[in-house]
């Protein structure tokens, strides 16, 4: 009897973990498997899901992740690479894209089967990215540009097949300015801050000199001419045992996991899951950045060419239970059911009617007479009359229709008070519980500024004699409702902390869309929607006042229409006394924020009417257990 501990998927997962542990030299690596973007974050790995199917092309894109991530941790100082890391937001992408191609060369250049494996992971995330699609300098980003120029250095490989085009875009320009650097890379190759200083010279030699700040050997010259010999002499003394404990543990690990039962693995590994995501909502929260994860074929401040940001030193991401507490929480929930309680019925009817349509789509069906899958309760019978007869298994065939992710966003201006936000607290909610139902995930963001007026970064502006055209001078507050990961029942009361006064404040709309479609791009679903929910154009008195008039406008409109011409996103949006069709080419706007749901719903079953999401490879056909 087919057990699932040992299906081929399961089996692969245990050996893969296995596998990085010992590449990485941490017995302590917690790997966890899911449909959600893969990143590393300190010891904790979270690698796509993989089916019981185990195509070639998968496995491969999985191993090359793994290898990546492991070599990361064995091959990389975080405190090296704070050091030498520069000051400016493109010189940091350069030089991160350029310490990673270092990473993978080492395991590249070591063994054969990962330079395999990591060939094949690059060339599915440009085919995903679509980089073929470039076609001018303007739109193909630089680092990655260079990172692969690097990695050609380091070993040979040319890109990969879908970004030879964006690399060719940028190779006459990088090789005029740099090609001495680039060609004493591998003496260095070894180490890192030796590397990391030569780093440092190409992005000044791409003219991005004035975004490194500091040289960090000038300014701590003294104590860093002590510590490579107290480094050297501490690895020189213990390399023999290290080895030996390291190869011990390594096999304690292989003979662990063979004992271990698979079915309480994947149990820790699903909580590693859970643990690993609110860590990471936790480290945006105090550190202000992101754990690492591959780099995003999306600018992080559109047009940078009119638009600046005076300083993002007091900006938040912030999940909503953290801005009060779980009383305040269920306090305000249960005063947002009770303003809507007539509201909600015909609210709910619409959801009702758009689960239908959405239901209809899906063409459920299910291969039997498998030999490992679900049990096939239905021909339980034939056991019963034939004790000798085996178990039969069945699956459920793959859908195009459920890889989808929908993101709401929601304006949480002070215009919204009131009636407005009370709706699109509602309708939004209602939403996620009916598309959760069709197994499509949502998750539902908000976007305000922490303060009236400009707040803190006004305030240093005022300190700094009020430089001219300082760009926006107010601190953003991006809030996450739910997440898309998160089920509806555990964020239901988050919605709540709309109601609470005080919250909703200016809208700098244009950053909160970058902000949501950037969280999009790094879904792994196919098909990914961003809804915009707003009731005015982007306003902030505190930028106005100190630029042009329509400085926000015009930064909107131009996210607008990258996104709408550049990227995969689906965007559309939904204005409540509004115009928004000035703005988006995919729009409807409402006079009333009663008539929000019916909008809601009418242009998601007309989204997903329209086309289906892209195709995907075919899966192959299960095996079939032969006639008894």
């Amino acid at each position: 009897m087919a057990k699932e501990k040992d299906t081929p998927s399961n089996e692969f997962k245990r050996v893969l973990t296995v596998a990085m542990k010992t590449i990485a030299e941490d017995p302590e690596l917690s790997v966890a498997f899911g449909n959600e973007a893969p990143s590393l974050a300190g010891n904790r790995a979270r690698l796509p899901q993989v089916g019981n199917e185990l195509r070639a092309a998968d496995i491969a894109v999985v191993r090359g992740l793994s290898d990546s991530f492991a070599l990361r941790l064995s091959n990389h100082s975080d405190k090296v690479h704070a050091r030498y890391q520069p000051q400016g937001k493109n010189a940091r992408a350069v030089f991160e894209a350029v310490e990673q191609a270092r990473i993978e060369a080492l395991g590249a250049n070591a063994m054969p089967g990962m330079k395999t494996n990591l060939a094949a992971m690059l060339d599915d995330r440009y085919r995903r990215k679509d980089a073929a699609r470039y076609t001018d300098r303007k739109d193909a980003p630089l680092d990655e540009a260079v990172a692969l120029m690097v990695r050609e250095t380091l070993t040979g490989e040319k890109p990969p097949e879908g970004a030879r085009a964006m690399v060719d875009l940028w190779r006459p320009w990088i090789e005029d300015k740099a090609r001495g650097q680039l060609s004493r890379l591998m003496e260095n190759i070894h180490d890192q801050a030796a590397f990391a200083r030569m780093s440092r010279d190409i992005i000044a030699a791409l003219d991005m000199g004035e975004e490194l700040g500091e040289d960090p050997d000038q300014s701590d010259e003294n104590d860093e001419s002590n510590e490579p010999e107290e480094d050297s002499g501490e690895r020189q003394e213990t390399p023999d045992s290290e080895e030996q404990e390291s190869s011990q543990q390594s096999m304690e690990e292989m003979q662990d996991a063979e004992g271990e039962s698979e079915a309480a693995e994947m149990d820790a590994t699903q909580m590693d899951a859970e643990n690993q995501a609110e860590d990471r909502d936790g480290e945006e929260e105090q550190n202000g950045e992101e754990p690492w994860k591959p780099q995003l074929p999306f600018s992080s401040l559109s047009n940078e060419d009119f638009y600046k940001v005076f300083t993002n030193q007091f900006d938040e991401v912030i999940a909503a239970e953290d801005l009060c507490d779980a009383e305040e929480l269920t306090r305000l929930r249960n005063y947002l059911d009770k303003q809507l309680s007539s509201l909600q019925g015909v609210v709910a009817r619409l959801a009702n009617r758009l689960q239908r349509r959405l239901m209809a789509q899906q063409n459920r069906s299910w291969d039997f007479d498998l030999e490992e899958g679900v049990l096939d309760a239905a021909r339980l019978m034939r056991v019963i009359i034939d004790p000798m007869h085996p178990l039969s298994f069945k699956e459920e065939q793959d859908t195009e229709f459920r890889d989808t992710v929908v993101s709401l966003l929601l304006d949480n201006s002070g215009s919204m008070r009131g009636r407005p936000i009370t709706v699109a607290a509602t309708c939004a909610d209602i939403l996620a519980r009916t598309l959760e139902r069709c197994g499509v995930k949502v998750e539902i963001l908000g976007f305000t500024t922490r303060a009236w007026k400009g707040g803190q970064a006004r305030e240093k502006w005022l300190a700094s004699n009020k430089p001219a055209n300082p760009g926006r001078l107010n601190d953003l507050r991006h809030i996450v409702y739910k997440s898309a990961d998160t089920p509806w029942r555990r964020a239901r009361r988050n919605l709540g902390l709309m109601m609470r006064e005080g919250l909703l404040k200016e809208n700098i709309d244009g950053e909160a869309l970058i902000w949501a479609h950037n969280r999009l791009l790094a879904r792994r679903e196919q098909r990914r929607i961003l809804m915009v929910i707003s009731d005015g154009a982007p306003v902030d008195d505190s930028t106005l006042s100190v630029n042009s008039g329509n400085y926000l406008e015009k930064h909107l409109r131009q996210v607008i229409h990258d996104i709408e011409q550049r990227s995969p996103v689906e965007l559309i949006a939904i204005g409540i006394g509004h115009d928004v069709t000035r703005y988006y080419k995919r729009a409807v706007t409402i006079v009333d924020a009663e008539e929000l749901g019916g909008a809601m719903t009418e242009k998601l079953a007309e989204l997903f009417s329209e086309k289906a999401a892209p195709k995907v490879v075919a899966r192959p056909t299960p095996r079939k257990r032969a006639p008894a």
